[in-house]
């Protein structure tokens, strides 16, 4: 049952690297230009890009699939856990705190 699911989760991390690559296209329209520089900035331009990306529809369909069927039984046991007793401080009183 483990198996099947790291299966499942390498295919969804393929999946989405391969959205990553395949789906966005950008293409750089003007290119960079550094500004003129003396006492002061002047000009300059920073590159425009267009980009067309693709789209993604999700849906669902109903499949018959085989589900195992499991029976669990359970017993009463006595066993040893583990406990926290937490005491705050003597000076720490909150009904002093409210007044």
């Amino acid at each position: 049952m483990k198996t099947g699911l790291t299966i499942a989760g390498v295919v969804a991390v393929a999946a989405a690297g391969l959205f990553a690559f395949y789906m966005v296209d950008i293409d750089q329209t003007e290119e960079a230009r550094l500004p003129d520089v003396d006492v002061t900035v002047e000009g300059g331009q920073m590159p425009e890009f267009d980009a067309d990306v693709g789209s993604i529809q999700m849906g669902e369909t109903e499949m018959e699939v085989e589900v195992p069927q499991v029976e669990v039984t359970t017993t009463t046991e006595t066993v040893s856990v583990p406990t926290l007793s937490v005491t705050p401080p003597a000076d720490d009183n909150p009904a002093d705190e409210n007044g």
